[in-house]
């Protein structure tokens, strides 16, 4: 099998670096991939946003089928331009997608098929008409952008000054570009979040290790939002009494929902869940891995990965058997100083091999490139220093002892990734054992 796969950050280098392991993969090209990808793909200079490029890339080099990582070109309707041309393409369509595009359509599509979710507010396209509305709201509001804003559009406000700092900025100041031109009101919860997705072909479907990550930039959850600074997965996560009540009440509703409503959703379809005293509540969908929680999965994995893709693509998911291998992952990104705001690029990186010779250690590169024999950051989160253990701990300690061999300049981390433990002893879980 020769298979295209597109991105250029941690999740698809997981993904390459799976692909790569599996007896029916002959080829498989990357665009753009990194500066670690390199290693394991052809990478091709061709950026992950420009569908037109990418569907004469996959007409040049006539794959058995492209697999998506980053959610912008699956938003912008590459299946449909895909499957037009006759091209197969793991992955939702168009419409499929929007349930990422627009916080508002997902809201609108989880109140359709009585899935549940927070408690919605309004959504607003004037920002004076969204400052107004806080009148009406309790307090804290999680205040969310309708578009893709790379994991940095939500706002849990505890203030009214904050929550209105945070409209102008969006919504007068642009900071979030044409992602946050409309802002949708939300009930906030309490409880536990919990990152559960499973890979479909539109009727079956195989749930992925569930796993949790950690947005805010520093320790003790404080700081701005990222793109996700580190997550984990481990054997217990959730009981699978808990794990069966959010099939029955999500998973399924949502992929015949689907199905009713379009053509079958393929591909990975992630649930951004919080677990409350009601039970497992919705606060996002993504039509993709999610990253880095696909660092972890994919340390974890222990079926083949391609040819998982294959059955997505010929609709027969239902011959996998899905397995993982016991214990636990853990992936703890390394950033660029000032990430999520202004950062500086080019550094070069050192240690990378020393971290890698540690047994149960990837080191999965997300914002790198080659300069020569050297590798340099090109981005925000640069790297996701992923380890193997017997238990959660176990993986942990790995993976900080393969993050103090690497060094660039201007490097940051969390230091307190996995300390969330697993879900089991959760009130909200235990509440809802059935």
């Amino acid at each position: 099998m020769k298979i295209l796969v597109i991105g250029g950050g941690g999740r698809e280098h997981a993904m390459v670096w799976r692909l790569r392991q599996s007896p029916e993969v002959e080829k498989i090209w990357c665009a753009p991939g990194n500066g670690g990808i390199a290693d394991l793909a052809e990478c091709v200079p061709v950026d992950a946003s420009d569908v037109g490029a990418l569907v004469a890339l996959a007409e040049q080099l006539r794959p058995d089928l492209t697999v998506v990582g980053p959610e912008a070109p699956l938003v912008a309707g590459i299946r449909n331009k895909f499957e037009c041309r006759g091209m197969r393409l793991v992955g939702p369509s168009l419409r499929d997608a929007r349930l990422e595009g627009s916080k508002i359509y997902a809201k609108q599509f989880m109140t359709r098929y009585d899935i549940p979710t927070p408690t919605l507010y309004g959504d607003f396209e004037s920002p004076l008409e969204a400052i107004r509305a806080l009148d009406a709201v309790d307090w804290p509001v999680v205040i969310k952008a309708d578009g893709l804003c790379a994991g940095k559009g939500v706002l849990v406000a505890e203030t009214r000054a904050e929550a209105e700092a945070f409209i102008r900025r969006v919504m007068q100041q642009h900071e979030l570009g044409p992602g946050g031109s409309r802002l949708l009101f939300e009930h906030a919860l309490k409880g536990d979040e919990l990152s559960f997705i499973v890979l479909t072909d539109g009727r079956s479907f195989i749930p992925m290790a569930p796993t949790r990550d950690h947005k805010r930039v520093f320790d003790g959850d404080r700081g701005p939002n990222t793109g996700g600074m580190g997550a984990y997965t481990m054997d217990g996560m959730i009981t699978p009494k808990y794990e069966s009540l959010i099939v029955k009440d999500i998973v399924c509703p949502t992929i015949e929902g689907l199905s009713q409503e379009g053509i079958p959703f393929t591909g990975f379809l992630y649930f951004g869940l919080m677990l409350t005293a009601h039970g497992p509540m919705v606060l996002e969908y993504n039509c993709r891995l999610g990253d880095p929680e696909t660092q972890p999965i994919m340390m974890r994995m222990d079926f083949d990965l391609a040819a998982a893709f294959e059955a997505v693509a010929s609709r027969k998911l239902d011959t996998i058997k899905p397995a993982w291998k016991p214990g636990a992952s853990a992936c703890v990104v390394m950033a660029s100083g000032g990430y999520p705001g202004t950062f500086e690029t080019g550094k070069k990186i050192a240690g990378l091999a020393e971290a890698e010779a540690l047994a149960d250690v990837a080191v999965f590169h997300a914002g790198t490139k080659r300069d020569g024999e050297s590798v340099l950051t090109s981005g925000g989160r640069v790297l996701g220093v992923t380890a193997l253990g017997d238990s959660l701990p176990l993986a942990i300690q790995k993976a900080y002892e393969a993050i103090r061999k690497i060094h660039f300049e201007g490097a940051q981390w969390r230091t307190d990734i996995g300390a969330k433990g697993d879900l089991r002893q959760s009130p909200a879980v235990e509440k809802h054992r059935i």
